[in-house]
């Protein structure tokens, strides 16, 4: 496979001063999904009822933390997950944190905690990437994984929002997202091997309807998942395709990305009603997508549509873009368009550009870490 060329040929337009640059002592190339411990975390604490305000940059290491803590008790914590990019100039960019900070504002209400202001996020992200600068990998080697997380850790016995609250932020360089990875085609990207799905149509990710808590980064949203995906990865699969709860007939997401099918030049997301996380890849893709001349729809996708695509790919932070090899509905599975002419792959392209300052921002998504 030809790697693609806007890539293959990156020329940043950004130029930062790289001069004796330090890099932690690892194997770049063998980075995979999993944790590597850096330097350093950050902690903000809010008490009774305050605003959070000042924040530090502590040494990683283990929290103390009260047994009756509401995060331990009753699950009251959310969470997400960015990355830091490094340009072939050594420039450090990150990718729409404020989309970040927004969805933690709107989860963080959703279970009645307070949180940090936008600005704070963002500032607290660009601080503890550069307070773990080193670990940011050489371009094209991988990223930083940042994992910004709020919690209730004050004590309490009844059931109520906790009475004060942690924000901390930790990171971990990553390779690709998923074990089945090729390896790098380019001096920019590494491309993921096609995942297949299979279609889980006894258990449910989100109740239907847009009272629950399926549209929120909720800590408890995670751990429902793992007898699925425990079984389809047992049996060969890549991931788990969820459906709607209520009819059982629609499509809603995988374990921790959004899906979308392709039909001729038109694609299809289920739309965000409350049940899915609105993802900022997705959102993202969809943007550019539509750049590009295809034309997206957020609404209702049948298992039958599905069955009937020309292609399929899945966006999340972690994975970004990738393409779908198969989905297995019961005893049926469906074959779908991968490699480079599928649009999986161009849209991929075209956001691991933006991300790595291969391809002009002109939408003012990067912020540069500096």
């Amino acid at each position: 496979m030809s790697p693609p060329s806007i890539l293959g040929n990156c020329k940043t337009v950004l130029k930062c001063n790289t001069a004796g640059e330090n890099y932690a002592d690892i194997n770049w190339d063998e980075l995979g999904f999993s944790l590597v411990p850096t330097d350093y975390m950050y902690v903000m604490k809010c008490a009774k009822g305050d605003k959070f305000s000042q924040g530090s940059i502590l040494p990683y290491g283990n929290l103390e933390i009260n047994p009756s803590a509401g995060i331990l008790n009753y699950g009251q914590g959310i969470f997400e997950g960015l990355k830091a990019h490094r340009t072939e100039d050594g420039c450090i960019l990150l990718f729409r944190p404020d989309e970040n900070a927004q969805r933690m504002k709107r989860s963080a209400d959703r279970l009645c905690m307070p949180s940090p202001s936008n600005d704070q996020f963002v500032n607290a992200v660009k601080q503890i990437v550069l307070a773990n600068k080193r670990w940011v990998p050489p371009s094209g080697k991988g990223s930083l994984y940042i994992r910004p997380l709020l919690m209730g850790t004050g004590a309490l016995l009844g059931l109520a929002p906790a009475p004060d609250y942690t924000f901390l932020i930790y990171c971990s360089p990553i390779g690709s997202y998923h074990k089945d990875k090729k390896r790098l085609i380019s001096s920019l990207l590494i491309i993921t091997g096609a995942l297949n799905l299979k279609v889980e149509d006894k258990l449910y990710k989100a109740i239907s309807g847009s009272g629950g808590t399926g549209g929120i980064k909720s800590v408890t949203n995670y751990a429902p998942v793992y007898t699925a995906i425990t079984d389809a990865k047992a049996n060969g699969f890549s991931d788990v395709l969820f459906l709607d709860s209520a009819t059982g007939k629609y499509i809603e997401e995988a374990s921790a990305c959004n899906v979308f099918v392709v039909k001729g030049n038109a694609s299809f997301t289920p739309a965000i009603d409350g049940t899915i996380l609105p993802g900022i890849m997705g959102k993202s893709i969809i943007e550019i997508a539509i750049d590009l001349g295809y034309r997206v729809l957020e609404r209702a996708v049948s298992v039958e549509e599905m069955l009937g695509a020309d292609e399929m790919f899945c966006t999340g932070t972690a994975m970004v873009v990738n393409s779908i090899a198969s989905v297995t509905y019961k005893k049926t599975r469906m074959d779908y368009k991968t490699g480079p002419e599928a649009l999986s792959a161009k849209l991929r392209t075209t956001l691991v550009g933006i991300q790595t300052g291969c391809v002009e921002d002109k939408k003012s998504w990067t912020v540069l870490v500096d």
